[in-house]
């Protein structure tokens, strides 16, 4: 943990980074010590001041979590104690976002206005980013004491070391630091987030539906389904990077503290609880300055966030657009998949049938020789005799045909002929039958084909009706 104590008083800074150990922090709390109030010259008051413990850099990876503290128990009591922080901060430790909160506690002699300003993001790279401001302004005092507390993503030492100690002639106001932190965290790199998203649309745009508005260096060398989903989705999650309308809230919250800090000092200064110094008319028109000068920057901030709202909801829009495009790009090749899966499965049936056509083949060659065969093995019993003549019988007489040969083929051919007319018209059935078939394949497919791109238009005009009907506000 890396500690900072800091002091402004009378516009000078007292600033050690990381130069006190943590037996020094009860005696800064305690004002003694090295920390006991300098002695002021002869007729000279202390018109405002702060004092602030800074815990920079934090590294724990949960420090931002829910019921983490950077301190233990008795530190963390005396700290919130002895420095009238607010006890509801301990509650704000599971907070995600920016959160602003501002509060009068309920002394009404000596009230403070205590103050909470966190924002808490997710881990990355297994540490948590964020920072934690709590405030309390002593109205009697004028000064206002804290606790704060950032990961080294939101530059608190930064904050502190060269705008906070450019504005310390106005620590009078306690919403000073509140009001450095939201101008920080709105920089220009909420701009440069979207200018970069604009671009990197414009390239898929290109790269989508061909829209030529962007460089021929910058174009994408192959169009690849894949990564252009990737980056849309990439793209998007830019565009929502700092909603701007979390941070109009939180503006509005600051403006609503702006006013309990005024009309709860008008109140004192009506009862005469504050000090004649602190009562002194230059006092109260130095700060009224101030104060009119940082409502007129949340002004500006207002603007400018209304601004980047408008943008980022052209570039949201556009990129709806773009991925409606991609997905019927997709929806498309995938339907000329399936066709060309069709003809492939239609090419497979004509394989199929030409092997038909050689096994009908070899069925016509066996149904020529099978009735001859059939009626051979059947005359082989008593039309013939082979048995008899000088090789194969003792009487010398010669083979012997039986005079009813002619039976044999008086059967046998117009039974082969029977048969082989049965197979013709059989075939020629089939081949009708397959031919009726191809001319109904022809015929739906690109009926198909018609009704899934006609299916394909109604769904994305319904998305695109829905799509407008969804975008509220980002």
């Amino acid at each position: 943990m890396d500690d900072y104590f800091f002091e402004n008083h009378d516009g000078e800074i007292y600033f050690d980074k990381g130069a006190l150990p943590m037996s020094e922090f009860q005696n800064f709390l305690e004002r003694k010590g090295v920390f006991e109030r300098p002695k002021s010259k002869t007729g000279a008051t202390i018109v405002s001041g702060m004092r602030l413990v800074l815990q920079l850099n934090a590294k724990h990876p949960e420090t931002f979590t829910t019921n983490y503290i950077s301190y233990t128990h008795a530190e963390y009591i005396d700290m919130v104690r002895k420095l009238s922080l607010p006890y509801r901060a301990i509650e704000g430790t599971s907070i995600v976002g920016p959160f602003f909160w501002a509060a009068l506690d309920q002394d009404d002699g000596n009230p403070h206005l205590q103050i909470i300003f966190r924002k808490s993001d997710v881990r990355k790279k297994g540490l948590t980013r964020g920072w934690e401001l709590m405030l309390s302004h002593n109205f009697r005092s004028a000064i206002t004491t804290g606790f704060a507390k950032g990961t080294d993503s939101s530059q608190l030492d930064k904050i502190i070391e060269q705008h906070l100690r450019a504005c310390a002639a106005h620590v009078a106001h306690p919403l000073i630091l509140p009001t450095i932190l939201l101008g920080h965290d709105l920089d220009s790199t909420m701009d440069d987030k979207q200018r970069r998203a604009r671009h990197w649309l414009r390239r898929l745009e290109h790269a989508i539906t061909d829209r030529n508005e962007i460089d021929v260096t910058e174009r994408y060398s192959n169009f690849d389904l894949d990564e252009m989903n990737r980056e849309l989705v990439e793209c998007h999650s830019q565009v929502l990077w700092k909603r701007p309308q979390a941070y109009v809230d939180t503006l509005d919250e600051i403006e609503k503290a702006m006013v309990k800090f005024r009309n709860a000092r008008e109140r004192l200064l009506r009862d005469g609880l504050l000090s004649a110094h602190h009562a002194d008319p230059a006092t109260e028109v130095a700060l009224d300055k101030v104060h009119r000068s940082m409502s007129s920057r949340y002004d500006f901030f207002r603007q400018k966030l209304k601004g980047i709202r408008h943008y980022a909801h052209t570039t949201v829009s556009r990129l709806d657009i773009q991925r409606g495009a991609l997905y019927n790009i997709i929806a498309q090749k995938e339907s000329k998949l399936n066709l060309e899966m069709a003809q492939h499965q239609r090419l497979l049936a004509l394989a199929s049938k030409r092997d038909n056509q050689s096994m009908k083949a070899l069925s016509i060659v066996g149904a020529v020789f099978l009735p001859a065969t059939y009626l051979a093995s059947l005359f082989s019993m008593t039309f013939f005799n082979f048995q008899t003549g000088s090789n194969g019988g003792s009487d010398g007489q010669a083979a012997t045909v039986a005079p009813t040969l002619w039976i044999y083929f008086a059967i046998t051919i117009p039974l082969t002929l029977v048969v082989l007319a049965a197979l013709f018209w059989w075939d020629r059935s089939r081949e009708k039958k397959f031919a009726d078939e191809e001319r109904e394949v022809a015929t739906t497919l690109p009926d198909l084909e018609r009704r899934v791109v006609t299916s394909l238009r109604e769904k994305r005009t319904g998305l695109n009706s829905m799509d407008t009907k969804r975008w509220d506000s980002i």
